[in-house]
């Protein structure tokens, strides 16, 4: 709820504080007394285009500033933790500030914090709705018309109902998608895939292959020396002396007298014997090392050959030769998943579809109710209409399903406000009529049926009364004071009919101060209230009769009034 509103250096203001309370407001004048700008200013704090005309001659800025309640700070606080800024949650209170230079440049804050122009309009649209001097927002907003339906109708409940149904269908949706960029990925590889495997099945690497066989080759490559090495050996074990038959000579020799000595020629046996058996080892040691030299180039050709080609296919996948073994593992790890994959998006698509089918029925279920919804809309504003001298005109809530690529959390379909002022022309969009004055009367019923669902805390109506007098003026008055049973209510007013209706009664005049032209603003005291209500009545002159008629008009409406007229 607006708790302020402080202007300075505003045209013909030079500095203003108005306090606001709950119910409904009414600020009267003479034409040009300067309720525009006291409108103007509260636009521009409310995110407005800047325009640097409003700005006092002179002056080098104009500064507005708005309080808000503390209940506003929730209201704010989705939109400021969206662009980052957090309110000191000690806060009591919300305060809008747009300071506008006189050069057309302006800055905006909210609690002392600087903000974007766009975003101080967005957090005013949530708090505040002024009709009839500006219509491209509220009411007249056709983006806005399906949640005040569904609020309406209290469809909070179906509509949670369809928005999981949403996002559950989109998650799968999502997931299905890239599971088919995935697969088409995988399947524009599937031939390489499947050629590679069958190269690497056919050629069979092992693990740890390419390093022996080039250890292999290494030896292979220098077989004649070593072929030269073993023979030299096998000469020096061979040669004159028979080093075994010496060994085994020695053992018998000392074996025949053994008998004679014990245990003393025992361990001299013992090492005559394993140097034997070692001297055998060596000797057939040596025995396979010739055997196992390539004398006619044949095993090295295989070596080479199979290394040459183990090292081609490495090249071929960008590793090592002794990770081909592992490589094809992977490959039919990959060829493998190709071919599940294949059963994981038939299950993927049965699940979308079952998804798609129940965000349907959830749909089509809040669909239903906000037909029936709209019906009861319709009837409750047709009621409102003909004591607004609005009896010709009718409303319409019309439902309309949305195509498939534009259904949403929301659900698959749209709400849209229409009327017509008179039977056989067509229905339009509200902000289409032609009549500022029907527009905003057609709102203000609007609003009256809609007040509970409608979050904004604050309305402003400018005008709600022109080309209206007698019982239709009364008529706007008291629902404007109805709906201030519900929202803080503010109004611009020419009708003593609705003036009498208010709560708190401003009065905006103009006055010359020191040689200079300037609007003011007066909160009226009871008795100045029942002069300013004869003035509307009467004119110019005010005469016993009209203020005896001020009398009558202020009795259902009197309530309690200030005694300070300082603001």
């Amino acid at each position: 709820m607006l708790r302020q509103l402080a202007i300075k250096r505003v045209a013909l203001i030079d500095d203003l504080t108005l306090d606001f309370a709950g119910g409904l407001g009414v600020l009267t004048g003479e034409t040009g007394a300067g309720k525009s700008i006291l409108l103007d200013s509260l636009g521009l704090v409310l995110g407005a285009r800047a325009d640097a005309g409003l700005v006092q001659a002179g002056a080098d800025r104009a500064v507005v500033s708005a309080t808000f309640s503390a209940d506003s700070i929730a209201i704010a606080a989705p939109y400021l933790e969206d662009a980052g800024i957090e309110l000191d949650p000690d806060e009591d209170r919300l305060i809008l500030r747009r300071v506008l230079s006189a050069e057309g440049r302006s800055r905006a804050y909210v609690n002392d914090q600087p903000i974007s122009a766009g975003l101080l309009r967005q957090i005013g649209a949530r708090l505040v709705e002024v009709q009839g001097q500006f219509d491209s927002g509220g009411l007249t907003d056709p983006s806005g018309h399906r949640d005040l339906l569904d609020a309406f109708g209290g469809l909070g409940d179906l509509r949670a109902a369809v928005a999981a149904a949403y996002r559950d269908w989109q998650g799968l949706d999502t997931s299905l998608r890239d599971q088919q960029t995935a697969l088409a990925n995988a399947l524009g590889d599937a031939d390489w895939l499947r050629h590679a495997l069958g190269e690497l099945e056919e050629a069979g690497p092992q693990a740890d292959e390419a390093s022996k066989l080039a250890e292999e080759r290494r030896f292979l490559q220098a077989q004649e020396r070593i072929l030269e090495a073993i023979k030299g050996a096998q000469s020096a074990v061979t040669g004159k002396n028979d080093v075994a038959g010496a060994l085994r000579s020695a053992m018998r020799a000392l074996e025949r007298s053994a008998d004679k000595v014990g245990e003393r020629f025992q361990p001299a046996l013992l090492a005559l014997e394993r140097a034997a058996i070692e001297f055998d080892e060596a000797q057939s040691a040596l025995d396979e090392l010739a055997r196992d030299v390539d004398l006619d180039g044949t095993r090295l050709e295989f070596v080479e050959t199979r290394l040459f080609a183990l090292r081609d296919l490495a090249r071929k996948h960008r590793c090592e030769p002794d990770q081909l073994a592992a490589v094809q593992e992977k490959l039919a790890e990959n060829l493998a998943a190709l071919e599940r994959a294949d059963q994981a998006l038939a299950a993927t698509e049965q699940a979308v579809a079952a998804a798609r089918a129940k965000f349907e029925a959830e749909a089509t279920t809040l669909s239903a109710a906000r037909s029936e919804t709209a019906g009861r809309l319709d009837q409750a504003v047709a009621a409102e209409l003909a004591p607004l001298r609005l009896e010709k005109a009718e409303f319409r809530t019309d439902v309309e399903q949305l195509p498939a690529d534009q259904w949403g959390a929301g659900g698959a379909d749209r709400a849209r406000f229409s009327v017509r002022t008179n039977p056989g022309m067509p229905f339009g969009p509200i902000e289409r009529i032609a009549s500022g004055g029907e527009r905003a009367r057609f709102l203000l019923a609007l609003k009256v049926v809609l007040a509970a669902a409608d979050p904004v805390g604050t309305l402003v109506f400018d005008e709600v009364d022109a080309g209206i007098g007698g019982a239709t003026a009364a008529a706007v008055g008291e629902r404007l004071a109805q709906l201030g049973n519900d929202v803080q209510v503010l109004v611009v007013t020419h009708s003593p009919q609705v003036a009498a209706r208010g709560a708190k009664h401003m009065h905006v005049r103009k006055a010359e101060i020191d040689g200079r032209t300037r609007t003011n603003v007066s909160l009226l005291a009871e008795n100045e209230r029942r002069e300013e209500i004869a003035r509307m009545l009467a004119g110019e002159t005010v005469t016993e009769e009209a203020r005896a008629a001020a009398v009558q008009l202020l009795l259902p409406g009197v309530s309690e009034q200030g005694k300070s007229a300082s603001v």
